[in-house]
């Protein structure tokens, strides 16, 4: 990185970090996470929801959670929709699924198993998701987190034949190889890559092709392919402003960087102490218009979802 590669990205970095610093945000326009996994506890959903400044949040669930979720949904009315995933491995998964659909859940996902992205499981899954009309959340992950991780929907660079093969599928992008994949020089062979942006990626491509992708711009994955290329960015986010769509997957406690954050994921120690709802709203935020801003926190969820905005 040259210099003037390096003071571009510390003044993209110290914008985003100025904007993060305020202790109550106030992101300009209302906050859709795409990406929230339930906690524990009823109040700690709300409870960061309140301490990054989001305003609604969809509850990513597994298995049978309407219980759950009724609570939640009845401790904060209008705050919270629902995905639910189901083990697509064991032959009951369709039935699983096709049930909380019909309970009131608005998707399939976070789906995240050690199966291929073009194998028969996931294939199951996109029909499912076609037949039912929700949107899928996917997890791609070519490269191990731990020895023992393993790896996830792998494939992505091929995926362009499941876009083709499942027209009415609505899919949501997510995760490592899905983001790792905006460089064109990406190999499978780190979990999140740095420095400058390879233009032609396979993500970069597929977004503008195929009019059922969409990104959901969650956890480092997201922020890191964001936030290594100040070049790329802004030029990225206008290009795929109807197909971006703010989501978190962040893992602490209080919405300011409290309790584990990432999982305890040792390759994202990057943000290790902070809250990646607000450091990832900060970066778009000072990388695009208010407009398009608006699209990416609000906007765009409620229209993939179907619901009033």
């Amino acid at each position: 990185m040259d210099r003037r590669q390096f003071l571009k990205t510390a003044a993209f970095a110290a914008a985003a970090t100025q904007l993060n610093a305020q202790a109550v945000p106030d992101w300009g326009t209302p906050v859709f996470d795409v990406h929230f996994h339930m906690r524990p506890t009823v109040e700690g959903n709300a409870e960061h929801l309140d301490g990054c400044g989001v305003t609604k949040a969809n509850l990513l669930t597994s298995g049978p959670a309407l219980e759950q979720v009724k609570a939640v949904q009845k401790a904060y009315p209008n705050r919270f929709i629902w995905f639910n995933r189901a083990d697509i491995t064991q032959p009951d998964a369709e039935k699983i699924l096709t049930q909380a659909v019909k309970d009131g859940a608005q998707g399939l996902g976070e789906i995240k198993f050690h199966v291929a992205a073009d194998g028969p499981e996931l294939r199951r899954m996109y029909a499912l998701a076609a037949e039912l009309n929700v949107p899928i959340t996917v997890h791609f992950q070519e490269f191990p987190h731990t020895p023992t991780e393993g790896v996830f929907s792998t494939g992505w660079k091929n995926f362009a034949a499941m876009l083709k093969a499942y027209p009415k599928t609505k899919f949501l992008g997510h995760a490592d190889a899905f983001w790792a994949n905006v460089s064109a020089d990406y190999n499978n062979d780190v979990a999140y890559p740095w420095g400058p942006i390879k233009r032609g990626g396979v993500t970069d491509k597929l977004l503008g092709d195929y009019p059922n992708l969409y990104a959901d711009m969650s956890a480092n994955s997201g922020n890191n392919a964001l936030s290594r290329d100040p070049s790329f960015t802004p030029d990225f986010l206008k290009r795929h402003q109807d197909k971006l769509i703010f989501g978190s997957d962040c893992g602490c406690k209080d919405g300011k960087g409290g309790g584990v954050s990432q999982a305890n994921n040792p390759t994202a120690t990057r943000l290790a102490g902070k809250c990646v709802a607000r450091e990832t709203l900060a970066l778009c935020k000072s990388s695009t218009t208010p407009e398009i801003f608006r699209k990416l926190a609000w906007g765009n969820a409620h229209k993939l979802l179907k619901i009033p905005a």
